[in-house]
């Protein structure tokens, strides 16, 4: 075999395997939405199969992963061909790539011609086409392989950001495009559910929206708050005179009630881009959601025309991917964490670095699973990235600093806070201590069952739990009911006036709705909105513990692991005592006859929201009465608000609610309402 015979055999070996590998990546992001590399390496995995193809043409086959735009449909949602393809953007990692672009626009058009660029932060979700017919909502469909996608419209139509009837002066067809996304406090609420549940947190808000968008009940996808921005209109033949510019384009979608993200920007030449691009670098950290990059566009449609499109992407976009957020540390130790569920969860401790703009000491190892897929030991130096910039985690330990006799981290026989027996779970990959009364699991539980959305005991923090289960005053939820004034004014900080207050909010939260209790309990899989689901349906928490798995399942919100959940809570001996310990210390143990009984529904069709500081509720309080007496309580205020309650020092939520013209009223004009006695 010659020179040229062997060097041409190991490129077809490569061309092969990059081919299986990207294919394989595709299927981990587009259909399982669980990549294992980041945007980067999978860009280079390609760029290396385009030279690679470039140098040796014969090599290209029609399946060759350059010949596609990428991922499969998804076979759960029918699959739609898209009117237009949803072609991909070409990337580019630094600044000679954008003035390569520059230069390339230049040298496809006439000389004196002039040109602008628009540029856009290209946000970090979920490409998706919306179709609105007679100005009204119709499709929604996912990019999928950029030439058929899913119907997701159903799933789509729950976000309240889209508009489901377009203005008057809208065009009656119309066909716009735009991501779908998630902001991070979202995947910061969602994540402390999960973590509450006994749940591995989601890891970034790009897959958890991906992952949202699958769903196949439209009331879960309710409940994760999407929002989404447009940014292309698919203009039909007789429009395209209408609209000469994407600066106009963008001006018609917002003038037409879609949302467009409001931080695009015009720029005259390639210098004022490159200049934006550095500025967003640090920028970047300060938005409410995650962008990986900017997005750079000709603006002039003319001038798109001129310049046209590859099979896979147009000539007149490109793609400015920031660089990979990544540090490097030494892990100083690997702590063991115990929530209220008992599982236990790895934690890297590591000498303090600062990454996206903060200082990171911890962060997540997962689970053991992962933790030995990695190979991530005690002593490592290891390289840590932010998934989607909010969660710490370890990516990789860097095997040539490793030092000598380190070993690996297995998972604990024991529990490392009360010794007991660990046991990993038959269904997943969580390890979990099996002592209801392991003090870790108990602080936490305590945590859960006091705090503001449960049982809303003011004063009872972490701290004073801590002191509390150390020195043995508490031994279960229901030892909180049994405390005394003797006992607490021992405590650290605790006088007796901060004491008494404390027994005072103990004492208020025995007449908190059913809901809260049943969220309070800590049942694994039921979080607040299903705790009031099963409030309603039940009425007693009685009947809640004899209901059937038959029963529970026949609940729309619950599924057959959730109810064997409920099941097994309400079949463990230390459960049932607590129900019967809490009962006798005269904890509310049915739904408030408000919400129960016919004919109490004074408030149904009605939509509250509310601000300030109240006097005779706290904002749980008021929200759940609101919800008893058949009206929505929401968070914040919209055109769709019905009524705004504001007490002293009232939030930015006023001046919207002025200007979107919702009736203001005063919690005396609340209690009026409703017919109970001003204080």
């Amino acid at each position: 075999m010659g020179e040229r015979d062997e060097e041409f055999q190991k490129a077809k070996e490569r061309h092969e395997f990059l081919c299986r590998e990207i294919e394989r990546h595709n299927e981990l992001y587009y259909v399982h939405a669980k990549p294992e590399i980041s945007d980067y390496e999978y860009d280079m995995l390609v760029k290396e199969l385009e030279k690679l193809e470039e140098k040796y043409p014969e090599l290209k086959t029609p399946y060759s992963p350059t010949q596609r735009v990428g991922g499969r449909v998804i076979d759960e949602f029918r699959a739609v061909e898209h009117r237009v393809p949803m072609l991909s953007i070409d990337n580019t990692y630094n600044e000679e790539e954008l003035r390569d672009f520059y230069r390339r626009v230049r040298k496809a058009i006439p000389p004196n011609e002039k040109v602008t660029y628009v540029v856009e932060p290209k946000i970090d979700g979920v490409a998706i086409s919306i179709t609105y017919r007679s100005r009204i909502y119709s499709l929604a469909v996912t990019r999928g392989d950029g030439f058929k996608g899913d119907d997701v419209t159903e799933n789509v139509k729950t976000i309240r950001s889209v508009p489901l009837r377009l203005k008057d002066s809208a065009p009656d067809f119309l066909e716009v495009r735009g991501e779908v996304f998630m902001k991070n406090d979202e995947l910061e609420r969602l994540n402390q559910i999960r973590e509450e549940m006994g749940e591995e947190p989601f890891r970034n808000p790009r897959n958890t929206t991906a992952g949202t968008l699958k769903l196949k009940d439209p009331r879960q996808v309710a409940e994760r708050k999407l929002e989404v921005f447009f940014y292309e209109l698919i203009l039909e033949e007789d429009q395209t005179s209408l609209i000469k510019t994407h600066v106009e384009a963008l001006e018609k979608l917002r003038e037409w009630g879609l949302p467009v993200n409001p931080e695009w920007k015009i720029c005259n030449d390639i210098e004022d881009v490159v200049k934006l691009t550095n500025e967003w670098r640090e920028r970047r950290f300060s938005l409410g959601y995650e962008i990986d990059g900017l997005v750079i566009k000709v603006n002039e449609h003319r001038i798109r025309d001129i310049l046209g499109a590859t099979s896979k992407a147009p000539r007149w976009v490109i793609a400015y991917k920031f660089p990979a957020e990544v540090a490097r540390t030494k892990l100083l130790n690997i702590k063991v964490q115990v929530g209220k569920t008992g599982a236990l969860t790895p934690v890297a401790e590591m000498e303090p670095v600062k990454l996206a703009g903060t200082i990171v000491k911890r962060a997540t190892l997962h689970n053991f699973e992962e933790l030995s897929r990695k190979d991530i030991r005690i002593g490592d130096i290891v390289e840590i990235q932010k998934a989607g910039e909010i969660i710490p985690q370890v990516i990789r330990p860097l095997l040539e600093f490793r030092p000598l006799n380190t070993k690996p981290f297995l998972p604990p026989e024991k529990c490392p806070e009360c010794g007991s027996e660990v046991k990993k779970d038959p269904e997943g990959v969580f390890y979990r201590c099996l002592n209801m009364d392991c003090p870790a699991q108990l602080k936490q539980r305590l945590q859960h069952f006091a705090q503001r959305r449960a049982m809303d005991i003011e004063g009872l923090g972490t701290a004073l739990i801590e002191q509390l289960v150390n020195k043995g005053l508490v031994k279960n939820i229901a030892d909180i009911y049994r405390l005394k004034m003797e006992q607490l004014v021992q405590l650290e900080r605790m006088g007796k006036k901060s004491s008494q207050n404390l027994l005072n909010a103990i004492e208020a939260s025995k007449n908190r709705p059913l809901s809260s209790l049943i969220f309070g309990l800590g049942i694994r899989h039921v979080g607040q909105h299903l705790a009031e689901v099963l409030a309603k349906h039940f009425g007693s928490i009685d009947k809640l513990m004899k209901a059937s798995i038959e029963e529970l399942t026949s609940i729309p919100e619950v599924g057959p692991i959730v109810a064997e959940s409920i099941r097994d809570f309400f079949s463990t001996k230390e459960n049932l005592q607590l129900i019967e310990d809490l009962r006798n210390l005269k904890v509310r143990m049915e739904e408030e006859t408000a919400s129960i009984e016919e004919g109490k529904n004074i408030l149904k069709g009605m939509t509250f929201v509310v601000t300030g500081t109240l006097k005779n509720f706290t904002r749980d309080q008021i929200e759940q009465k609101i919800k008893s007496l058949g009206g929505k309580a929401v968070s914040s205020v919209s055109k769709n608000t019905d009524y705004l309650i504001v007490g002293e020092s009232p939030g930015s939520k006023l001046e919207k609610a002025q200007r979107l013209g919702v009736k203001i009223i005063s919690e005396e004009d609340f209690l009026n309402m409703i017919g109970e006695k001003v204080n």
